[in-house]
């Protein structure tokens, strides 16, 4: 196979109502979409959420990282990461530039088993053939007090979760406790209780003080207690605490994800796949932590990450976003998103590639919101 263009593209979803977490408010999701095609026919997609910046990283895929691609085997996944990644070395070793790799990289993953007729997972090792995911939401909202955030957890119980996550962190210590009384109520004591905090806190002493707190609510893990690139702050947190630390949903390659083990910064770690630069260094990532008995949770991106997570031994489970929550609203241009059964499992997909297909008439009615947002 040889690799005759390379398309990218911004595309940006509204949202009903703004949603806030603990330290912003956004009104719409944008994603960069990366398209790559071979001669024989063959075509891969990959993506990334942009965080409003998907039309830069569109832009750093087409011009330069294309140029490299155009004419290369897709196959050869390895060299072409490497290739990607050392030849923009000095703009590009984490963040937006990472992500332009990761698109790239996805799309290489998903023209790789098309041509070799298998579902990814099976590809890369089929671990097994469903996954657990849990439920994600208790974002903030002007119109939703504990009541409202009550009757949203109690929807995900109906939905068959047992495990669901609740974000923390934008209002005071005493306040975030109430509101974690209040799930903790509504779940019960034998279902399991996740929270995110998105960076929030400034140092150790204030993320411990807001973290004890939660204890005796029994938490099975604190999401990003403070900003990731804090990385002895956030060792310190988890020491203190008896429950662990989770991150990385920001963080970038392996070498990364080993100083947040070896540090002992987290015991559960999120690599997401169109963030660290792809599947190729995901799966790095997470065999490197099998080697540690550590567990991979990956964040978001659960129509590609359910079958990253079905190839290997130590996933724990997949972060899942009802879309009529109006928070994560990538599913508008999926053709067929997955979505868990009655009982919190995602069956993977069967056919060849990741099987992330995308509806190409929504695609393209969000690329033109994209182009309305920019001259915004």
């Amino acid at each position: 196979m040889e690799i005759a263009d390379v398309e990218s593209f911004p595309v940006a979803i509204p949202l009903e109502t703004p949603v806030s977490f603990s330290n912003r408010t956004i009104t719409y999701r944008d994603h960069a979409i990366t398209y790559v095609r071979t001669r024989e026919g063959r075509e891969g997609v990959g993506y990334s959420l942009g965080y409003e910046g998907a039309g830069l990283i569109a832009d750093a895929v087409e011009s330069m990282l294309a140029p490299l691609l155009v004419g290369e085997d897709p196959r050869d996944t390895e060299r072409l990461w490497r290739e990607m990644y050392d030849g923009n070395v000095q703009i590009g070793r984490t963040g937006l530039f990472l992500r332009a790799i990761s698109t790239v990289d996805i799309a290489l993953w998903d023209l790789k088993a098309k041509a070799a007729d298998q579902p990814l997972y099976k590809l890369l090792g089929g671990y097994a053939d469903s996954v657990p995911s849990y439920a994600s939401g208790g974002y903030y909202r002007d119109d939703k007090g504990h009541e409202g955030l009550r009757a949203e957890i109690g929807r995900y119980l109906a939905e068959g979760h047992d495990t669901v996550k609740m974000k923390v962190g934008r209002r005071s210590v005493p306040e975030e406790v109430e509101r974690v009384a209040a799930v903790r109520e509504e779940i019960g004591p034998d279902r399991t209780l996740l929270l995110d905090a998105n960076g929030k806190w400034a140092n150790a002493t204030e993320a411990i003080r807001a973290c004890r707190a939660f204890e005796p609510y029994d938490p099975y893990f604190i999401e990003e207690p403070v900003m990731i690139d804090r990385v002895e702050t956030m060792a310190a947190v988890n020491d203190a605490l008896g429950y662990p630390v989770a991150t990385g949903e920001l963080e970038g390659t392996r070498h990364n994800f080993a100083r947040l083990h070896d540090t002992g910064a987290a015991t559960i770690l999120q690599p997401d796949a169109t963030v660290c630069g792809g599947i190729t260094e995901w799966l790095k990532i997470a065999h490197h932590a099998a080697a540690y008995d550590v567990p991979i949770a990956p964040h978001y991106n659960w129509n590609l990450h359910s079958s990253l997570v079905g190839s290997i031994e130590n996933g724990l489970f997949v972060e899942y976003f009802y879309r009529d929550m109006d928070v994560k609203v990538f599913d508008d241009i999926v053709s067929e998103p997955l979505a868990p059964d009655d009982e919190g499992l995602i069956s993977l997909p069967s056919e060849p590639g990741h099987g992330v297909q995308l509806d190409e008439r929504a695609v393209e009615g969000f690329r033109e919101t994209a182009d309305e947002v920019d001259r915004e």
